[in-house]
């Protein structure tokens, strides 16, 4: 029995995009965390992450729409004569 931990999806789930932004605040302000309690440090992250989650899935979902909007087919007309003018068949 095989497990894949790959994803089936090429985008993250908004669960998973908050994880990974969590994770990059996260150390990068690392240095910032000393000066504010953990707790409040923790809370605050939460709350950017789940924002920036929610931005970031919004746009995707806006590529996606762009990607899947058909183009435009214009119709060919063909070179008729009009109706009002009757040209003689020799």
């Amino acid at each position: 029995m095989t497990e894949t931990t790959g994803k089936t999806s090429p985008k993250p789930s908004k669960k998973e995009a908050r994880k990974i932004v969590y994770e990059k605040l996260s150390n990068a302000l690392a240095e910032y965390k000393a000066g504010v309690k953990e707790k409040k440090f923790d809370s605050n992250l939460k709350k950017a992450s789940k924002l920036f989650a929610a931005d970031i899935a919004k746009a995707i979902a806006k590529q996606k729409q762009k990607l899947k909007k058909p183009a435009k087919i214009t119709a060919v007309k063909d070179n008729l004569p009009s109706q009002g003018a009757v040209e003689a068949v020799v």
